[in-house]
């Protein structure tokens, strides 16, 4: 099963994007890092869900990677590193998950993954109008990458629940994830 996102990115954002990359840059390194932690969280608090285990640390780890990478463009560009902020996007989606140990399971993965989804298709957006060809291929790659990284949340996510409820309830927050998309003020920053 794959998360096709219902809403596409206004084509105004990737202007504002490119006219304000530095802004971008320091936010998408922001981005990085709390994936990463989003990962290790999984496996800190879900100990009994062994088969996420070994996924979540692994996509942990390639998120950490992309972090670096974004820092090292970063400091090349003399910019320093920000405290991070709240992301309003993730945050909005967050708050139409359902209570509950197991409930809130499902909706943490499906919610992750289409997190995951908006970031592979403004990476591709990104890798596409850059002019920059070294960081035009660095996008190319993120895209694949964050591509893989929604896949992993679906796939565990019907590892422990039936497909029928998985498909049911992505659709909803797909649904709300549309809503939020076209709502929330555009900004020079990954959601």
């Amino acid at each position: 099963m794959k998360i096709e996102l219902q809403a596409e990115t206004n084509p105004k954002w990737i202007r504002m994007v490119l006219d304000n990359f530095d802004h971008f840059l320091l936010d998408h390194a922001a981005c990085e890092r709390k994936a990463s932690a989003t990962g290790i969280q999984f496996v800190v608090h879900y100990p009994d869900r062994s088969k996420l285990i070994d996924p979540m640390l692994r996509l942990a780890r390639e998120e950490l990677l992309h972090f670096h990478q974004v820092v090292r463009l970063i400091l090349n560009r003399n910019l320093e590193l920000q405290s991070d902020e709240k992301d309003p996007y993730v945050n909005l989606l967050l708050k139409r998950a359902r209570h509950g140990r197991v409930q809130n399971f499902l909706e943490r993965l499906l919610i992750f993954g289409i997190v995951e989804a908006r970031g592979t298709e403004r990476f591709g957006l990104v890798a596409k109008h850059v002019e920059d060809e070294e960081l035009r291929e660095f996008y190319k790659n993120l895209t694949k990458a964050e591509e893989r990284h929604h896949e992993i949340f679906v796939e565990l996510a019907c590892g422990y629940f039936p497909e029928i409820e998985v498909s049911s309830r992505l659709n909803e927050l797909l649904d709300d994830e549309a809503k939020i998309i076209k709502e929330i003020p555009l900004r020079p920053a990954v959601h």
